[in-house]
């Protein structure tokens, strides 16, 4: 299939997982005949710059990467403490106290200018953005490398959004995706647009239009080509290959198949299966991702006592039909 100067066999790219999509994976999709993806937006970019090195030199067939457009956090240290407050008597358990601060802890691409130039570098054939977009110069600076242009739209207003920032592909997050969701603004209305509502909203875009949320399938797929899409984006599908670094916890939870939205991880809405992070009530959580180094806190705390249920264990809906396989069998499966 083709997708501007984009071309690769199958009709399937694995959703960029940033901390589970690691180079093997992705060169492990390219190789099979998808496109495999690296997540970004939690690495430093010298660190980026080695893991799209080592993506290379496993494959050479295309690949893309993503990066996360976030606005500035609105720092309230009023809100922060009460939020370290709530989380205290959880750190507690495991003979641990909260951070006596919350750090920034994740430059957005949209003032990482080291990022920008890894990225101009390293030249990969996609890039995608999630969270929004990156100013006028910075995508001018992107599109001169060669790289296919996209980004998530959770709606038919950002869809549009994208469409006049000049990209080439629009990527369709239905409610149900695992992970981030993709929203411009987190803190707006989200309708909350299913996968099939959401593509028959952008049918009549005039960019390609990429399918995620809940491909699990063979005839997932089918569904969503049918719709309109040109391709699909799959992240939980993936996940229990053997070239993914997820945990053994977060494999054994999915076949729970229960997920749900939450803020108390990260600060912005993301699905996860459910564990004891979900359960948090999250309407006080402060902006992402200082809401995240809390949330990192936790988890290390808890995992140093044994207990694996505060981790950020992202899926989506489909989860209890993941398939422990290598990634080239889950690109096969899913391509029929």
């Amino acid at each position: 299939m083709q997708i501007g100067s984009l071309s690769f066999d199958r009709p399937v790219i694995q959703a960029p997982m940033a901390g589970v999509a690691t180079p093997e994976l992705a060169a492990a999709v390219s190789n099979a005949g998808g496109l495999g993806c690296l997540g970004l937006a939690t690495m430093p970019a010298t660190e980026a710059a080695q893991a799209m090195a080592r993506t290379r030199a496993m494959t050479d067939r295309p690949f893309g990467v993503n990066v996360f457009c976030h606005a500035r956090p609105q720092r309230d240290p009023e809100v922060e403490a009460a939020w370290l407050d709530r989380l205290a008597p959880r750190f507690a358990q495991f003979g641990a106290a909260p951070p006596a601060e919350l750090r920034d802890i994740y430059p957005s691409f949209l003032t990482n200018d080291d990022m920008l130039q890894a990225l101009i570098d390293a030249r990969p054939a996609l890039i995608s953005f999630h969270f929004g977009l990156p100013d006028a110069d910075r995508l001018a600076r992107l599109r001169s490398s060669g790289a296919v242009l996209a980004a998530t739209a959770t709606s038919p207003a950002e869809a549009r959004a994208i469409v006049a920032a000049g990209l080439d592909v629009v990527i369709a997050q239905g409610w149900e995706a695992g992970g981030h969701r993709g929203m411009f603004d987190p803190k707006g209305d989200d309708a909350r647009l299913p996968l099939p509502d959401l593509l028959a909203a952008l049918r009549d875009l005039p960019v390609p239009v990429v399918a995620a949320g809940a491909i699990m399938e063979a005839a997932d797929i089918r569904a969503a080509l049918a719709a309109g899409a040109v391709a699909v984006q799959c992240g939980t599908a993936f996940l229990r290959a053997p070239e993914a670094a997820t945990t053994p916890a977060h494999r054994a939870a999915l076949s729970l198949g229960r997920t749900k939205m939450t803020r108390a991880i990260s600060g912005r809405p993301a699905r996860s299966v459910e564990n004891l992070f979900t359960a948090i009530d999250d309407s006080a959580a402060p902006d992402y991702p200082v809401t995240y180094d809390a949330g990192k806190a936790l988890n290390a705390a808890a995992l140093a006592g044994g207990e694996t249920g505060y981790g950020a264990q992202w899926a989506g809906t489909g989860a209890a039909r993941s398939v422990a396989r290598p990634a080239a069998e889950t690109v096969a499966a899913l391509a029929g």
